[in-house]
């Protein structure tokens, strides 16, 4: 089944914005009833206790993939990650449609840090995303959201990070995370 995609601009229609979550600057696309569970399945907010878990199961992941590796960090995390706005747009960009499948870099899924400033920079991650298939996870942490995303990847902030799917343990976490996630919304 394929999601229409709307694009919210003003006075552009059938868009709408989802007022419960207006709040972290993203806006959950306007679709109808039935298809709105899909497109919020495609999104987990991490905050808290399950931010912090969140971070320490990557992190332990990465370590354990990093230690067979024998490049160097930085070409390393460049292999397993697409890292900053530009960089996972470029890549969403390229990526095929869902049902042509063609592009030699495909996302598993994107992280994303809800203390963006200015918010216009990650405004348009949401429907990009949406459109290629791409589950969002939102780190909210008062305003440390994007230290935090940073210090997984060795660098002082990170707003965005791609996770590119090499079939190794890192994506195997994010699978059996989506799917817990995907049974929690269907069962809500």
């Amino acid at each position: 089944m394929e999601l229409p995609l709307t694009i919210t601009k003003a006075g552009a229609e059938g868009a709408s914005v989802d007022s419960s979550r207006k709040e972290d600057s993203f806006v959950v696309l306007g679709h109808s009833s039935s298809q709105k569970k899909s497109s919020s399945a495609n999104t987990c907010y991490y905050e808290g206790e399950r931010l912090t878990w969140l971070l320490q199961s990557i992190q332990r992941k990465i370590e354990l993939v990093r230690a067979d590796a024998s490049l160097p960090e930085k070409i390393w995390f460049k292999q397993q990650f697409s890292i900053g706005v530009n960089e996972v747009t470029r890549v969403l960009e390229h990526m095929a449609m869902p049902h042509n499948s063609t592009s030699k870099i495909q996302l598993q899924a994107l992280l994303v840090a809800s203390d963006t400033n200015p918010r216009w920079l990650t405004k348009h991650l949401p429907s990009l995303a949406l459109s290629r298939k791409v589950p969002l996870f939102i780190l909210k942490d008062n305003k440390q959201a994007s230290l935090r995303l940073g210090q997984l990847v060795h660098l002082k902030t990170a707003i965005v990070i791609g996770i590119k799917d090499k079939h190794n343990s890192i994506n195997q976490l994010f699978a059996e995370i989506l799917a817990n996630d995907f049974t929690n919304a269907e069962t809500q």
